[in-house]
């Protein structure tokens, strides 16, 4: 029966990666229909992510009234009606409005999820949840290129991932007799320790270093999907249709790097492979600014995602150790925060920087910030005083 969980718990790390490329990949073909301009797309994506920062810092009390199970079974079903409120949308205001439930169905599973992995599972499992996560990216901007291609418009695309979380809601609402046999085996969730203060949080050696490198990873990823089609189209002349189906390749590298990354974590300690990640990253980058053709932005995209494979996963894993089991729930749900930050801060940033200036530089920005992570990765050490 536990093998039976862990099954669900991989395609609900499916349901979480679906909606997270959408709509970097529909971009290009909705502004124009809806007269706005191409910068507009950060507006979005920083309304869902400000709203997923607020149910993740609710993370650590939804768990405890809730459970694990429950809080991930209501928060798929609310992005499901999220969805399909987007595939119903015929305006950018419609679009914000929908974008609300979007992001608060996904900061609170984001970090209750994680934080049972790390406290249940071994680091290879969280690193191939995380590929699952990208097997669910890749299959989201896939879908959208698909009916973009035969026609059917960004709304057909919208509407049937909400059909698939439909039925992902179903599949975990069945099995929540499961999360609580699972968390027997290792205590009730209700017997945790009490919610760690921002103040206690905060006084945590190395939490201020962590939380600026999660700043920085999230702000990569999601700078990196959301304007790389973009990037394609206006800086090297790929059709609208083809640049929705390259993007994904970014999160197939993600994908893929995590599948490789689960066996890694077997043979070399987790702060190693997050260096190699950091490298690969860095070079994903580099070949994106100097690309001349096709092949190569093919090429760059997937190592960026290769890169980025074993960063989060690892960084995420490292939380019991480096803060205690105690904290480890807390800071998971702040850690989210601060990675939904960078989220929700880069992508206009970048947006009106290349309204501004130009597109050219999108690669600039990854390489900024991966350069602040591998500083704060490098100077934050694990946590030895406890504050409570």
């Amino acid at each position: 029966m536990i093998h039976l969980l862990l099954a669900i718990i991989y395609l609900s790390f499916i349901s979480l990666g679906l909606p997270d490329s959408l709509l970097g990949s529909a971009w290009p073909s909705i502004y124009p229909g809806l007269n706005v301009p191409m910068s507009w797309a950060g507006i979005i994506s920083m309304i869902i992510t400000g709203c997923t920062i607020l149910s993740s810092l609710f993370s650590d009390r939804l768990v405890r009234k809730l459970g694990t199970g429950p809080l991930t079974a209501v928060s798929v079903a609310i992005t499901a009606g999220a969805l399909f409120g987007f595939s119903i949308s015929h305006s950018f205001l419609a679009l914000c409005l929908w974008a609300v439930p979007y992001g608060l169905g996904a900061g609170s599973v984001d970090a209750a999820l994680n934080n049972f992995v790390a406290l249940h599972y071994k680091a290879a499992h969280m690193n191939w949840l995380h590929c699952f996560w990208g097997i669910g990216a890749t299959l989201g901007p896939s879908i959208m290129g698909l009916c973009l291609t035969r026609g059917y418009g960004w709304h057909t695309g919208y509407r049937t991932i909400s059909l698939l979380q439909i039925v992902l809601t179903g599949l975990l609402f069945v099995s929540l007799p499961l999360w609580k046999q699972k968390s027997g085996t290792t205590g009730s969730e209700s017997s945790l320790p009490v919610p760690l203060t921002l103040k206690q949080m905060f006084s945590l050696s190395g939490a201020k270093q962590i939380l600026v490198a999660f700043f920085c990873y999230c702000a990569l990823e999601q700078t990196t999907g959301l304007w790389g089609s973009s990037y394609m189209v206006v800086a090297k002349g790929i059709s609208t249709e083809k640049a929705a189906s390259l993007a994904a390749l970014f999160y197939l590298g993600i994908t893929a790097g995590r599948f490789a990354s689960g066996f890694l974590v077997m043979l070399l300690p987790t702060r190693q492979t997050i260096r190699l990640g950091q490298f690969l990253a860095a070079s994903g980058a580099i070949l994106l600014l100097i690309s001349h053709d096709q092949a190569s932005l093919c090429a760059g995209f997937l190592l960026a995602g290769a890169g980025c494979a074993p960063i989060y996963p690892g960084l995420l894993h490292q939380t019991p150790e480096r803060f205690g089991h105690q904290a480890s729930q807390s800071m998971m749900g702040l850690q989210m925060a601060a990675a939904y930050l960078g989220s929700t801060l880069a992508p206009p940033l970048a947006g009106m920087i290349t309204d501004h200036v130009n597109i050219h530089f999108y690669p600039l920005f990854q390489l900024f910030f991966i350069i602040v992570l591998v500083i704060m990765v490098e100077t934050c050490r694990p946590s030895k005083k406890r504050p409570f």
